[in-house]
């Protein structure tokens, strides 16, 4: 699948920022004044030069970074999970205030500046002059690296992570490194994976069972292949992803299902997002309606804002708050 089908299931905010200096505008510094310091904590002794696996090669990190820029879906999250305050980040779901959900309030001693997210806004960064940028959700675009590379270190995707396959663990995984955080990460990777394991324990009814984690725009339907954060996110738990869906996936994240074969949706379980669109398009829709889990009852549609945006952003932050509302829904839907 092309960029263009794929972008359709994104939010409408990642569409709005499109426009933006292209122009490379090189530098950064390492003002080494507290008041300048993104970073609240410390790095462990001997952590750089940290370096980092990408898609791009191996960057390396020399030394702990003061000034980081975070434009990958998730990324600043991640940073804020290390401890580490970000002077700019992408708001990918157009959250607002800080740019991040609920489940992060507060992290921040000082608002970021605000980067636009699809083509981000060059010269802004260059003007926070960072001395890290964390780019690892993201579409992989070889000019869009090489832009930024230009401004500062850049962390990318990694290999075979473009179109925003990337899961949360290799997310914290690849920022912890270039922070000088690894121990840290592994740490936060561990509690987070104790809560799938007793999620998928309490539950041992979604093990094997089929899934489609699905979406509605204002331009129509479409499902998340295995290696996207919501996929990756059901199969912890035991689910397995629609094989009607996998057999169509692409180089996208998800496969655009068109209404005469809105039927392909059908599985054990149906799980679908409204995106710009009310839920009720969805749960009150003929052709859904038609569908036999449908039918039975063995589906769930987001109504509320932020459970959909937990489980859309999928940070190390995120999947804690998503497991605590999503998993009862999953488990009441099957009954």
């Amino acid at each position: 699948m092309s960029l263009r089908s794929a972008s359709r299931l994104l939010a409408p905010a990642l569409v709005l920022t499109l426009a933006g200096a292209l122009s490379a505008c090189g530098g950064s510094s390492s003002d080494d004044s507290a008041a300048d310091s993104s970073t609240k904590a410390t790095a462990a002794s001997g952590a750089f030069p940290a370096k980092i696996a990408t898609k791009f090669g191996t960057v390396t990190v020399d030394e702990q970074p003061k000034r980081v820029v975070a434009l990958g879906w998730g990324d600043a999250e991640t940073a804020l999970a290390l401890g580490v305050q970000p002077v700019g980040q992408s708001d990918w779901l157009a959250f607002g205030g800080d740019g991040t959900g609920p489940w992060a309030k507060d992290l921040y001693d000082e608002s970021p500046q605000k980067i636009g997210t699809l083509e981000p806004e060059y010269e802004k960064i260059a003007a926070l002059e960072p001395d890290l940028i964390l780019d690892t959700k993201s579409s992989g675009d070889q000019t869009r690296y090489d832009t930024l590379s230009k401004i500062a270190p850049t962390i990318g995707v990694p290999k075979g992570g473009e179109q925003y396959k990337i899961g949360w663990e290799k997310q914290t995984t690849m920022i912890s490194q270039a922070l000088g955080l690894a121990d840290e990460g592994e740490k936060l990777i561990a509690d987070t994976e104790e809560k799938f394991a007793a999620a998928a324990k309490a539950h041992p009814e979604f093990k094997g069972r089929t899934i489609t984690v699905g979406s509605r725009t204002s331009n129509g339907w479409g499902a998340y292949v295995r290696g996207t954060d919501r996929v990756g996110f059901v199969e912890e738990l035991g689910f397995e992803n629609n094989p009607k869906v996998e057999a169509e996936a692409g180089e996208g994240f998800s496969v655009t299902v068109s209404e005469e074969n809105l039927q392909m949706l059908d599985a054990d379980l149906v799980v679908m997002a409204p995106i710009g669109i009310e839920a009720s398009k969805i749960s009150g829709d003929a052709l859904y309606k038609s569908l036999p889990a449908v039918k039975k009852g063995h589906d769930v549609v987001f109504d509320d804002q932020d459970i959909s945006q937990a489980f859309a952003t999928n940070s190390v932050l995120s999947v804690g708050y998503a497991l605590d509302k999503v998993v009862p829904l999953f488990a009441g839907a099957l009954k």
